[in-house]
């Protein structure tokens, strides 16, 4: 039962993550934002990381290729998925992105089959079924010129299956170095991912948008806030997914979708119309299918 509560835990922080970084794609472009999460972030997971080991001292991680493999895999894809989710929120709206981001449930129990033998059952199969209709009817376009909507429900799919191989990477990774101890081996490999992930984001823009680093820097109150409400939800995701399969727990995490529509209409001024929440509510209904069928 931990991990349904961890998972909970995740979804209002990461909504509150995401709404903080989607001020900061105007200065800081995307990528910009993104490196927000990792490098503003990583301060807390170490923190964090200290009191956990301090109180499990009998851990013994035993870093490996597997695991190495599995956690740059889910860091690299964590930020072509950030940085994808960032582009459909500014071209389709915060809540509508939101809910294509969940195509990352479905997407993430396909990839659990066919690249770790999942066994899935009539109903999740089902459930992937009722999730891919959802998202075809939240993401057609109102009208032919509707470019925005289409490009941004483009972007939100791309966020989901990088999204769904992150989380199968970040659970492979956590099994692979202390199985024994779910919570550190969530703790510590989100500081690893963490670190890579700030190490690669701040080359690349040193490279090709010194500009956007420039941004991020001045803009240090707001990103320490995206930080710390990232590393809070990424740890809860993290221990989740060490104790549980990533469709269990990115079932759970649907109820982020009311919490970003609820943001969407209050910080941003954005309207679902009726079209767009029968197809949220058909998308969780699927994503539950598939995971708990």
């Amino acid at each position: 039962m931990l991990w349904i509560i961890l998972t909970a835990a995740a979804a209002p922080l990461q909504v509150a993550r995401n709404a903080l970084q989607r001020g900061l794609v105007g200065d800081a472009g995307p990528w910009g934002a993104t490196l927000v999460r990792f490098l503003f972030g990583l301060p807390f997971s170490l923190a964090l990381f200290a009191v956990v080991a301090a109180l499990t001292p009998q851990a013994a991680p035993e870093p490996n290729l597997r695991f190495l493999i599995a956690v740059s895999a889910g860091g690299v894809t964590q930020i072509a998925a950030t940085a994808a989710l960032l582009m459909a929120m500014r071209s389709s709206g915060f809540a509508v992105a939101t809910f294509m981001q969940q195509s990352s449930l479905p997407l993430g129990a396909l990839i659990g089959f066919f690249a770790f033998g999942d066994r899935l059952t009539p109903v999740q199969w089902a459930g992937i079924a009722v999730t891919s209709l959802a998202l075809v009817i939240l993401s057609w376009p109102r009208r032919a010129l509707a470019g925005g909507v289409a490009s941004g429900s483009l972007y939100g799919l791309a966020s989901g299956l990088a999204f769904a191989v992150a989380l199968n990477g970040y659970r492979q990774a956590g099994l692979a170095l202390e199985p024994a101890h779910p919570i550190y081996s969530a703790t510590a490999t989100l500081c690893v991912a963490q670190t890579l992930q700030s190490i690669v984001m701040v080359l690349l823009l040193a490279a090709i948008r010194p500009g956007a680093l420039r941004a991020v820097a001045a803009s240090w109150r707001v990103s320490l806030g995206a930080g710390f409400f990232g590393t809070a939800a990424s740890a809860c995701w993290f221990s989740a997914l060490a104790l549980a399969p990533a469709g269990q727990v990115r079932a759970v995490g649907v109820i982020e979708g009311p919490f970003a529509a609820a943001a969407g209409r209050t910080l941003f001024k954005e309207r679902l119309s009726p079209r767009q929440w029968a197809g949220g509510a058909m998308a969780a209904v699927g994503v539950v299918m598939t995971a708990l069928g």
